[in-house]
């Protein structure tokens, strides 16, 4: 994914109110007025958090008939996760080389002899 696009996507999921309506579309798609009803907010606010939404590409709206569905497009996630992995590697590595240090000074202070000290 390219930097505008993660950027795109932090932008749009820095929002509380775009992260909730994000999660109400892993269940089912839904129109604009079923998406606002849980916000103390009007439709034209709604509408605007669903254009970040859409163009970040984690969304994408439809038309059936007079119904209008908002579906979630996760891809964008994806590509945030796979982002994020590199770090979860980089602290995994440094917790595990912790846990060694720490188990090297356990292991030290349990020798006959030692006091703890090098």
């Amino acid at each position: 994914m390219s930097p505008d696009h993660l950027s795109a996507t932090f932008a749009a999921l820095a929002d509380p109110t775009r992260r909730a309506i994000l999660a109400r579309l892993t269940s089912s798609a839904a129109s604009v007025t079923e998406l606002a009803e849980p916000f103390a907010m009007t439709l034209p606010a709604i509408s605007k958090h669903l254009k970040v939404l859409e163009r970040a590409g984690l969304i994408t709206r439809g038309r059936e008939a007079q119904w209008r569905p908002c579906r979630l497009d996760a891809k964008p996630l994806r590509d945030v996760a796979d982002w994020v992995e590199q770090y979860r590697r980089f602290w995994e590595e440094s917790f595990d080389r912790l846990g060694d240090y720490l188990r090297e000074l356990q292991q030290q202070a349990r020798e006959p002899g030692s006091d703890g000290a090098e």
